[in-house]
């Protein structure tokens, strides 16, 4: 009995253990193709700075910080399983608990906040097109998005008092950019709900496995009389 049980605690932590490498391993793949897609961004510079205010809030900033977190966690949980190390799984489980804390308070912040956001957002913009003419960090990012969403200005092209540039459409009746995001982001708000707990039940489903691990590492070493 006793070999039976020992046998059976061996396969389940097997295969827990490379559950969890695969599924770490698949998510260390994306967070370098992330982080090398910011890299690109950041030495290409084709969207610039928007926000002066924050003037490292670009594209390229944003995916490298994105893509450098999710690979360190996805190491750590690829070493963790793989190791059967209980000092990196527990790491990587504290992480992915931060990390699902920290998405937690930004989403009710934004939701909480969301009026003072658009205000935030909407002068730093009309900031942003102040410096069109004399910074050509502005007018790069002005001009990717102007001809990525084909939009114009914040809200339409008055917003452009000396004319709009080159990269607006030249329909008259053209969207603002900052109405257009918006309208796009209500109009898919479904589909960014599924994504955000897909992600979330992802995260769930992998402080899940690194706790189970983590048991199923004591309950085998027992089992052995380690």
């Amino acid at each position: 009995m006793g070999q039976e049980y020992h046998s059976m605690g061996m396969s389940s932590l097997k295969l827990l253990k490379y559950v969890l490498f695969f599924f770490n391993l698949l998510f260390w793949i994306c967070g370098c193709c992330i982080l090398g897609f910011g890299i690109y961004l950041l030495i290409h510079n084709n969207f610039g700075v928007l926000f002066h205010n924050l003037p490292s809030l670009t594209l390229g900033n944003v995916f490298v910080i994105v893509g450098s977190i999710i690979m360190v966690v996805a190491f750590l949980g690829c070493m963790g399983s793989i190791k059967e190390n209980k000092c990196l799984l527990m790491s990587f489980f504290i992480l992915l608990l931060i990390i699902l804390l920290a998405e937690v308070i930004l989403a009710i912040l934004l939701f909480v906040y969301e009026q003072k956001l658009n205000e935030y957002v909407a002068k730093g913009l009309t900031d942003s097109i102040h410096r069109y003419h004399s910074d050509n960090s502005t007018k790069a990012a002005w001009d990717s998005i102007q001809s990525f969403l084909q939009c114009c200005g914040i809200n339409g092209t008055s917003d452009w008092t000396s004319g709009p540039p080159a990269s607006c459409p030249s329909d008259p009746n053209v969207e603002g950019c900052y109405a257009k995001a918006r309208l796009w982001f209500h109009s898919n708000f479904l589909y960014i709900g599924i994504i955000t707990i897909c992600v979330c039940v992802i995260e769930v489903l992998g402080m899940s496995f690194a706790l189970t691990l983590n048991c199923q590492i004591d309950k085998t070493s027992q089992s052995i009389g380690l």
